[in-house]
């Protein structure tokens, strides 16, 4: 179902277009999370959209549909997609048209649809929206962000990771990406979760990321594996931080956002995809250059979103677990895959093809950066 929010904009931000998730998850084979951004200004009206840089059209065309969620791990759209923003400026006088998503399966729903264009998104629903499309609908053309994922808990029921047995555990969906990475880590630990329905040696209880703090305060839930910023939601509700999903991975890095795009759009509009990937790049670099700044503009971006700001105790550590990357890291995408046919989510898939870094790699080379790999999954 989409919320169209463009008769009620939040001054003094631009007009939006919302898609609210579907609150069920999709059958076992596609079940997915997602990914975060905004658009373009409003005239003295405040009902016509108009490109927020101006200038030339790329492509002519008139606008790009961009998707993202308001996430903090969502940082590039957050920033990037901003009103005057590095990615509005590299396409001119194209309009980005901005669709928030709450869940991975709806953004790749907007996708098949042609309702989006591109798309920053979680690794579990790119997965299996090209293995639902036999490869056919969409590729993964950019990195985005790694890590801002933990597991926390309730220091008063659960001291140790041992002591998670028996417990009752939110993940975001199932299927998507946190909750592949909590069952696999269960089925480590010698466990046993039937997938489907979360029961076994613990309870794995489906939550919207925007509901799990009051049930994490009502004591429904004695802990969640969750991206930020609601796991430091939860930590500033007393909760504590019992592992970082970064220590599981080699360097401490294991993708959380990318960015995909529907073939079609890729093939028609390659000048549209290489702006935006451009200032992706950009967008990136000034975030690492002014963590500060970007962080506050994150923030701004979430507050125009959710109606409210996040305080400093939720977003400093948030933030600082976050790491902005134009790597899609994609070796990592491919043993996120391997745990979801482990934890029975998933049949084997065939990735081979699903990237296609040929933009991205002109615009590192050009960029004076270091390209990146597809490790053997797509076009390098």
């Amino acid at each position: 179902m989409s919320v169209d929010r463009t008769t009620h904009p939040r001054p003094p931000f631009r007009r939006r277009t919302r898609l609210l998730a579907a609150a069920a998850a999709l059958p076992l084979l596609i079940g997915a999370l997602g990914a975060c951004g905004y658009g373009s200004k409003k005239d003295d009206t405040g009902t016509k959209a108009v490109p927020a840089a101006g200038g030339k059209k790329i492509d002519g065309l008139d606008q790009v549909k961009i998707g993202y969620f308001a996430n903090l791990t969502h940082a590039t759209a957050l920033v990037g997609l901003r009103d005057g923003g590095p990615i509005q400026k590299e396409l001119g006088g194209t309009e980005i048209k901005p669709y928030v998503f709450n869940a991975g399966p709806s953004e790749i729903e907007a996708l098949n649809a042609n309702s989006i264009d591109i798309g920053w998104i979680g690794p579990s629903p790119s997965i299996n929206g090209y293995v639902k499309a036999h490869g056919k609908n969409l590729k993964i053309i950019s990195g985005s962000a790694s890590g801002g994922v933990k597991l926390v808990v309730n220091p008063k029921k659960i001291k140790t990771l041992d002591d998670v047995k028996g417990k009752k555990i939110a993940t975001p969906q199932l299927g998507n990406t946190q909750d592949v990475a909590f069952l696999n880590w269960i089925a480590e630990k010698g466990w046993k979760v039937d997938a489907q329905s979360g029961k076994g040696d613990v309870s794995v209880v489906r939550t919207d990321n925007k509901v799990t703090p009051d049930a994490y305060k009502s004591g429904s839930i004695d802990g969640a594996w969750v991206p930020e910023p609601t796991a430091s939601k939860l930590v500033a509700e007393g909760a504590k931080v019992l592992l970082d999903e970064s220590t599981l991975w080699p360097d401490k890095k294991f993708v959380i956002t990318n960015v995909i795009v529907r073939q079609d759009f890729l093939k028609e509009h390659p000048d549209v995809v290489e702006a935006v990937l451009r200032g992706s790049v950009k967008t990136n670099a000034y975030i690492k250059a002014n963590p500060d700044k970007a962080k506050a503009e994150a923030n701004a971006a979430l507050e125009a979103e959710t109606g409210k700001a996040l305080p400093a105790e939720v977003i400093d550590p948030a933030w600082k677990g976050i790491q902005v990357t134009d790597d899609p890291l994609a070796s990592t995408l491919n043993t996120e895959a391997e745990h979801a046919v482990k934890a029975g989510l998933l049949e084997k898939p065939d990735l081979k093809g699903i990237y296609d870094l040929t933009l991205l790699n002109k615009v590192l080379k050009a960029e004076g950066k270091p390209t990146v790999s597809a490790a053997g999954l797509g076009t390098q």
